[in-house]
């Protein structure tokens, strides 16, 4: 072997591994798009339609068994997540296509708009229409309560001293 041919095929090796160091430190230090703060926080505001966990897609994780972490499900909607911030879409636009695709139940949170809203509203104001009315029941109770004298006919005082003479006759025989 030549000094030639003996560089050249060092030369080669030596490509070939700086080429797999390139390609290894590019894939293994490159964020992936599932794990960027945008498509995480996007995860957790869709839920998980597995149907076995009232889970969102990003916090899935199925405990025990042979099987434990996120299912299929979550990995796949977590994944259309990544993609969909990797093309630029808007969070509204990604969320509003998975509300098209399985419907508002897959919301956690009900949108604050239309009927929903009542959803938001009512835990603040049933409780404060509710104290409202307890306190005008017990109002009304209390005006109610105020004790009027006994009335009726006027008795003669004939009938008191009869009436008495009466009562002391039977205590004494």
């Amino acid at each position: 072997m030549t000094y030639g041919t003996k560089f050249g095929a060092v030369a080669v090796r030596a490509i070939a591994a700086l080429s797999f160091a390139v390609m290894f430190l590019a894939f293994a230090t490159a964020p992936r798009a599932d794990d960027s703060p945008r498509a995480k926080a996007l995860s957790k505001k869709v839920m998980c339609m597995c149907g076995g966990c009232n889970d969102t897609a990003g916090t899935c994780n199925h405990t025990g068994g042979a099987f434990s972490g996120p299912c299929d499900t979550a990995k796949a909607m977590q994944k259309e997540v990544a993609q969909r911030v990797d093309r630029g879409d808007s969070d509204d636009l990604i969320l509003q296509s998975f509300v098209q695709e399985y419907g508002p139940t897959v919301l956690p949170d009900p949108p604050k708009k239309g009927f929903t809203w009542l959803v938001w509203i009512a835990p603040v104001v049933a409780p404060l229409i509710a104290l409202f009315l307890i306190w005008e029941v017990v109002r009304r109770w209390r005006r109610r309560v105020a004790l009027a004298p006994a009335g009726g006919p006027a008795i003669s005082p004939e009938l008191l001293d009869r009436a008495r003479r009466e009562a002391g006759r039977g205590s004494d025989e």
